[in-house]
């Protein structure tokens, strides 16, 4: 099974990207999804994290109060840098899980989907880093049309995130998408057939001899 991890800042359409590529057959492995099962109650993540951090961010539910957590964190390096050791390396294990089931599934191509692959160093566990990438003001268009919040709050998030250079600079691959959807489906069409259909062929013509 073919793996890629596909990551990319907020507006620049990662999640888009991964629609298109679930479309064309693969499996996607979406980080969120996996963080909200990590947190889930009387889970070792959960235990983990209240350990770490005090009763005061358990709702009444039994859950992890995501705003409690985040007031503590967010804003405070050392925090959030304990609360990514605890998680991160869980979240890890999870996807490595997952890329299994599915690969004993049958599945030919999976996608690590991760807004934190680089930061978390989850690189890896996959075969390619894909890097999706648009200019500031696209991205804060788009953030502002989906979210409705001011573009000054879009920048400040942006910049609150890692450079796109950075992240460019671990890529295998780089999705500019600066434009329309229609484009968008172009270029992802044409890396599936180039870089994943091509080494599935070989990898099923090999299992095959």
């Amino acid at each position: 099974m073919i793996t890629i991890g596909l990551t990319g800042g907020i507006g620049a359409g990662k999640s888009a990207v991964a629609g298109l590529l679930q479309e064309l057959g693969a499996a996607i492995v979406d980080a969120d999804k996996l963080g909200h099962e990590a947190y889930l109650p009387d889970s070792e993540g959960w235990r983990a994290v209240v350990e770490a951090f005090g009763r005061d961010i358990v709702a009444p539910s039994g859950e992890i109060d995501r705003r409690n957590l985040g007031a503590i964190v967010f804003g405070d390096p050392a925090q959030l840098a304990r609360l990514n050791a605890l998680m991160h390396p869980r979240i890890k294990a999870m996807a490595v899980d997952r890329f299994k089931q599915l690969a004993a599934q049958g599945v030919k191509a999976a996608v690590l989907e991760a807004a934190v692959l680089i930061e978390a160093k989850w690189m890896d566990i996959v075969d390619e880093v894909w890097v999706v990438t648009a200019d500031e003001d696209v991205c804060v268009r788009r953030v502002q049309a989906r979210n409705n919040i001011p573009a000054d709050a879009v920048r400040s998030r942006i910049r609150a995130q890692m450079p796109a250079t950075e992240r460019v600079r671990h890529a295998d691959v780089v999705v500019e998408n600066n434009g329309d959807l229609a484009q968008l489906r172009q270029r992802v069409e044409h890396l599936w057939q180039t870089r994943i259909l091509s080494r599935i062929g070989k990898h099923v013509h090999s299992e095959n001899r």
